[in-house]
């Protein structure tokens, strides 16, 4: 046709990092379509393309952090350092693909969302599964909550996007506790 132009495609991945967004600044009844859409700079029906309701949004986002979660286990898996020590170390926020998603995930289970609620057990066990290879598992739910405990704690002091000042010496004083529980 003469005079139109081709439509320019919507990123999805735009979008999705939108709804991610928002999940994080003003939490799951706020991520509205409408408000995705504003904040991606699409039109609905160009969001609708690619997502045709939020459960379809909150599904992709949960398949990202499914991935982000993978490579991280590979990355504790592997630690020199030990299992144990990554997970503690890397505890705080730093701003990663992984914290944002976690933190957005987050959101979605504050309101009970049963896939989320399923996908963060998922979690839970490969951390833990970690942790008992190397620190036994007696004491791999007590490294799992000393890690939940800093991160939770820095975010009540900070929110998410920083840690607070005075941080680093909790994670020293925690890596320290992780080596008297391998000794």
């Amino acid at each position: 046709m003469i005079g139109t132009m081709a439509r320019k495609p919507v990123a999805r991945e735009a979008v999705l990092d939108a709804f991610e967004s928002l999940l994080i600044e003003v939490g799951e009844r706020a991520a509205t379509l409408d408000a995705v859409a504003r904040r991606a700079g699409v039109s609905k029906g160009g969001l609708l393309y690619h997502f045709p309701n939020k459960e379809a949004m909150i599904s992709a986002l949960l398949e990202r952090m499914d991935v982000l979660v993978a490579a991280d286990l590979a990355v504790m898996a592997n630690a020199p350092e030990g299992a144990a020590v990554h997970f503690i170390r890397s505890s705080l926020w730093a701003g990663t693909p992984l914290d944002r998603v976690f933190v957005a995930a987050t959101r979605l289970a504050e309101v009970a969302h049963a896939e989320t609620l399923h996908r963060f057990a998922a979690v839970q066990s490969g951390w833990l599964e970690l942790l008992a290879a190397d620190v036994g598992a007696a004491m791999a739910k007590a490294v799992l909550y000393m890690g939940d405990g800093l991160y939770f704690n820095a975010m009540l002091a900070s929110g998410p996007g920083a840690s607070p000042p005075g941080m680093s010496a909790d994670v020293d004083s925690l890596l320290a506790a992780v080596e008297r529980l391998r000794g």
